[in-house]
């Protein structure tokens, strides 16, 4: 099977030439461009989210002997989750190499966060299948990197933390609004205030209501209850 020039990159980029290039070339193919003669990537994310998983979940063992669940467990959601995956994957610039239908070309989708951490995901599982799970782990750790020996001690997101910081005293849980939105349809930019009962609040901009909220609610917490240096 011949391999466009872009995967060839990804392969470079990876640092894995594939001895089945059938698994490559799914992992990159999106599900608007998948037909009778090509697979796309569901599959393979499917699986790559749990060999992620597996190498994760013993990597944070291993680097903290002491750490109870309670803590490991929001560690691993951090590592794990879907814009952590989008992150890696631009990292590799992985969205060249994407197989994308036209509506999914036409509207940014090499941009994508959720379409990024999916292919992210697939492209896990391919080096799984095509070379075994040592080489998949290995690939999994030099690519996460330092994030998993920064990951913060207590990873909950911020939204988690400023809503318990306020019920802790007593208040109404906070509010988050859309106080702007700019750019095209496809790529939209938000802003969100994160706000408390009292009025207090902070916002932040960012590609995607979700973030733009955790942002906000980043934003707040540190407002309320400044880091200690």
């Amino acid at each position: 099977m011949t391999l466009s020039a872009e995967i060839k990159a990804l392969e470079e980029r990876i640092g894995h030439r594939f001895t089945r290039p059938a698994l490559i070339r799914s992992a990159v193919t999106h599900a608007s461009m998948s037909g009778p003669s090509r697979d796309d990537n569901q599959r393979l994310e499917f699986l790559g989210d749990r060999v992620l998983g597996l190498v994760m979940a013993e990597a944070l063992l291993d680097g903290d002997r002491a750490a109870s669940e309670g803590m490991l467990a929001p560690r691993f959601n951090a590592l794990v989750r879907k814009e952590t995956c989008a992150d890696v994957a631009r990292q590799i610039d992985l969205g060249a190499a994407l197989k994308l239908g036209r509506s999914e070309m036409l509207s940014g989708g090499r941009r994508k966060m959720a379409l990024l951490g999916d292919a992210m995901e697939a492209l896990i599982a391919a080096v799984y299948l095509d070379a075994g799970f040592d080489t998949a782990k290995a690939l999994i750790l030099r690519l996460w990197g330092a994030r998993i020996s920064t990951v913060d001690d207590d990873a909950r997101d911020a939204k988690t933390s400023l809503q318990e910081w306020a019920q802790a005293r007593g208040q109404q849980p906070p509010r988050y609004l859309e106080t702007a939105r700019s750019g095209p349809d496809h790529e939209p930019v938000f802003t969100i205030r994160a706000e408390l009962a009292d009025g207090t609040g902070a916002e932040a901009t960012a590609g995607s209501k979700r973030q733009a909220e955790q942002a906000a609610a980043k934003a707040l917490l540190d407002r309320v209850e400044p880091p200690t240096s």
